[in-house]
């Protein structure tokens, strides 16, 4: 496992792509070795929230990981490596989505003005997601894809990712654009962008996106500070499609929603 790849994805494999507001990609793109298995550190992510009324979002992320033969831990990622060559892995995982939204989070005001009554509104709930990730490395960049897919019940919806990156030496760092695209099922799609049944029964508003594909594009640097610490940090825009930028849980006018991230991290 690389000494960047060891950190960056704990704080990268984060709330996967379900509500595009907090959508920091894994990005398995950097290639420093690291004799260390575990890691510790703090990170924290902000995004302009593309819900109504709820504003910037921050989130503390704890960055606690592990590397063994078969079986990682990276923060709210876990899996195990079916397949570990030079060139291609394999992948099985178990990763949180941390895409909820409380409903008393949203603003009621703005709301309204989508002909929304908040009141009547239901919580959109995390979940757990189960899948594949396959990841290609090479001369030419690195290619990931990963398949996974709720199974708490919450959306009952599945996520297709497909991203590649293309690493760059930067001073004592490394730099790494990127560009993915996600395939939202229509389960997943309409149950963090439309209204619930629920809902609609006491007089919410029918919206049901379906199923709805969002590019991204962003940008990983990742720099050692000394022998055991890390610095890194992200910048990402998701471009949201009209069916999801037009649900009346959004901001009007909501186009697409940027994502930063900070973290720093030890090797033990």
């Amino acid at each position: 496992m690389t000494h960047s790849r060891f950190f960056l994805a704990t704080l990268l494999a984060l709330p996967s792509l379900a509500a595009a507001q907090t959508t920091p990609q894994a990005d398995p793109s950097l290639a420093e070795q690291s004799p260390y298995r575990w890691g510790l550190g703090l990170g924290a992510i902000a995004s302009d929230s593309p819900f109504a009324g709820e504003g910037t979002r921050i989130n503390p992320v704890p960055l606690i990981l592990f590397e063994g033969e078969r079986v990682f831990l990276r923060g709210i990622t876990g899996g195990y490596h079916i397949i570990k060559g030079e060139t291609f892995s394999l992948d099985a995982i178990a990763a949180l989505r941390m895409d909820g939204v409380a409903a008393d989070d949203l603003g009621s005001e703005e709301l309204a003005r989508n002909g929304i009554d908040r009141a009547l509104l239901e919580d959109r709930d995390d979940s757990l997601d189960l899948g594949l990730v396959g990841t290609w490395e090479g001369a030419a960049g690195e290619f990931e894809f990963t398949a996974k897919a709720d199974v708490t019940g919450t959306s009952e919806g599945y996520e297709l990712t497909a991203r590649y990156g293309y690493p760059i030496t930067a001073g004592r760092g490394r730099l790494t654009p990127s560009v993915s695209i996600s395939h939202l099922s229509k389960d997943m799609a309409n149950y963090y962008y439309g209204t619930l049944d629920e809902e609609v029964a006491r007089g919410v508003v029918d919206y049901k996106p379906d199923s709805a594909t969002v590019p991204t594009v962003g940008v990983t640097y990742v720099r050692p500070i000394g022998k055991r610490w890390q610095f890194m940090t992200r910048l990402q825009y998701s471009v949201l499609p009209s069916k999801l930028s037009d649900s009346p849980l959004l901001e009007p006018d909501t186009d697409g929603v940027g994502t930063v991230l900070i973290g720093f991290s030890r090797g033990f």
